[in-house]
């Protein structure tokens, strides 16, 4: 088999696995996993570069161009959501200042 053909299936084996495995996840846990999603894509993005560096074909290149848009893509997203789902967690109170606390302490 021509290392293309190796290349593409393989490609299509990880797609494969990656919906079979995405898919099974409930609605629920997809924002808790985007922290490891994104380091996953960041592996993605490191295989991307060392695969380009041997790209000698316009197809490899298409594929090694399309692998880093969506890897990026996947990793800016996830830490887009990661950030919005702890800004849930913080206070929405203002803190207090210490002349705010001294005239608590102060009318007690």
């Amino acid at each position: 088999m021509s290392p293309l053909v190796v290349s593409i299936t393989l490609f299509v084996l990880a797609l494969l696995i990656g919906v079979e495995v995405i898919g099974k996840v409930p609605a629920t846990l997809h924002t808790p996993l985007m922290s490891g999603a994104n380091s996953i894509h960041g592996i993605v993005i490191v295989g991307v570069v060392i695969v380009a560096a041997e790209a000698n074909s316009p197809l490899a290149y298409v594929f090694v161009f399309l692998a880093a848009i969506l890897g990026t893509m996947n990793v800016v997203g996830g830490y887009v959501v990661t950030d919005r789902m702890l800004e849930m967690f913080k206070s929405s109170k203002p803190a207090k200042t210490s002349d705010e606390d001294k005239r608590e302490e102060a009318g007690k």
